[in-house]
């Protein structure tokens, strides 16, 4: 039987029919900017890269070149790169870690927590390298550092070579490769292969004297090691006591700049007065040489990069001399090796990115691990290096002497472990 509606029923339909009607209206309104946002914020992504590395304090010479460098791999960004598909803006995001492990522990935690970074770089010296990595392993951030020797980085961290790390991945040349560097050029001039030894406190410096020591005797050097030295020493007046009682006439430590300076100026003041010098990563750049004065020519030293390097970037397609001919037009300044190094850390990174499947931590890290790349360092994969997360480059060794258009020059003068690398002359002895 049909029911009737009363002119009060009717009347109470109407109004929840318009009720609805300015609800649908009124929930369309809510959600059109929803709707409008979710395009607009995927067309907005933004690849971000964390960059640290020490630009002050102690060590800054190791980020001198950062701003040459920075400068030209955003220029060769410009138009972004291609992930999956998709064309991405790309910002790189640098931080200082002031020579500070604290430091660079913190600025990374910023990158992952603040910046929300997809791939995060570390490089020079323990003192950033591992914190960077660390910071990065706990949070599950794909992260490639550089400039550090391989024992250092891995076993600093308490890697197991059984296991090796998830997501932090390294390439450089490591303690056992520097003390056969070292060792053939103090064999091309005569000497009584009495070396004087001595190690910062600190991880480098720690994963040295733990090696090279028994490495040098091995080939049939006298060694006398003094050990570890805290970094705030300003008196080695001990340790030179004990080469000069030994007639140690090769002297070789771990020191920064800083300190080297220091150790170098004592030994003249006493009377110490080897014929081969070669202290680790302190004399690596020209104005670490410079600050020694006349005493600077002849001082030997590890060299990962040089003009004379046989390698080009796989980004700008520059070769490594002509990438140190520009860095000298645009910044009046003598090329130094960590700009090889900064470079390739960051055109890795890139290529990484452009081989990934898709813009997520584990597609980023698998990248990684299947890279297979030509740097300006020379090739980077991590299948066969000495443990799963490190990648081995070449190391030759150097020596100062006076420049053409700058007050020292570094030669390379011993290839025997990577011959691919031409010498530029002959290993002399210091004067006396």
């Amino acid at each position: 039987m049909k029911t009737e509606n009363k002119p009060e029923q009717k009347s109470a339909n109407r109004g929840r029919r318009n009720t609805l009607k300015t609800l649908a209206v009124g929930a369309g309104t809510l959600a059109a900017p929803v709707l409008m946002l979710k395009p607009a914020h995927a067309q907005s992504r933004t690849i971000k890269i964390g960059f640290v590395s020490p630009q002050t304090g102690p060590i800054a010479a190791f980020g001198e070149a950062d701003k040459f460098v920075l400068d030209g791999v955003k220029a060769a960004l410009a138009k972004g790169i291609n992930v999956a598909g998709k064309n991405y803006p790309v910002e790189i995001i640098s931080k200082d870690s002031q020579s500070n492990p604290n430091r660079a522990a913190e600025v990374t935690n910023q990158l992952i927590n603040n910046d929300k970074c997809d791939i995060i770089l570390g490089s020079s010296t323990s003192d950033t390298v591992n914190p960077v990595a660390s910071q990065c392993e706990l949070a599950g951030v794909p992260c490639i550092t550089s400039d550090n020797p391989w024992q250092a980085y891995f076993f600093g961290r308490k890697g197991d070579p059984k296991k090796g790390f998830e997501w932090t991945y390294h390439f450089f040349w490591g303690f056992d490769t520097i003390a056969e560097v070292f060792m053939n050029m103090w064999e091309s001039v005569p000497n009584n292969k009495v070396v004087g030894t001595l190690f910062s406190n600190d991880p480098d410096g720690i994963a040295a004297n733990e090696g090279l020591p028994g490495a040098f005797k091995a080939r049939g050097f006298s060694v006398v090691n003094q050990g570890l030295y805290t970094g705030t020493t300003n008196d080695f007046s001990a340790q030179i006591a004990a080469f000069r009682k030994a007639n140690a006439e090769i002297v070789m430590g771990v020191f920064t700049p800083p300190a080297f300076a220091t150790f170098w100026t004592q030994c003249g003041q006493q009377g110490f007065r080897p014929k081969i010098a070669t202290p680790a990563k302190a004399l690596l750049f020209p104005s670490a040489v410079e600050a020694l004065g006349a005493r600077g020519a002849g001082m030997t030293t590890e060299v990962w990069w040089s003009p004379s390097h046989p390698f080009k970037s796989g980004l700008t397609n520059q070769t490594a001399r002509q990438i140190c001919d520009e860095y000298t037009k645009v910044t009046k300044r003598q090329w130094t090796q960590p700009l090889g190094f900064k470079h390739a850390t960051l055109e890795v990174a890139i290529d990484v990115l452009k081989r990934a499947k898709a813009l997520d931590a584990a597609s980023i890290r698998d990248a990684i691990v299947a890279t297979n790349y030509q740097s300006l360092v020379g090739p980077i994969q991590w299948k066969t290096g000495p443990v799963k997360n490190v990648c081995l480059t070449p190391l030759v060794g150097g020596q100062w002497k006076p420049g053409k258009n700058f007050k020292y020059d570094l030669h390379i003068v011993n290839n025997l472990s990577a011959k691919n690398i031409p010498i530029d002359s002959k290993m002399d002895a210091l004067k006396s």
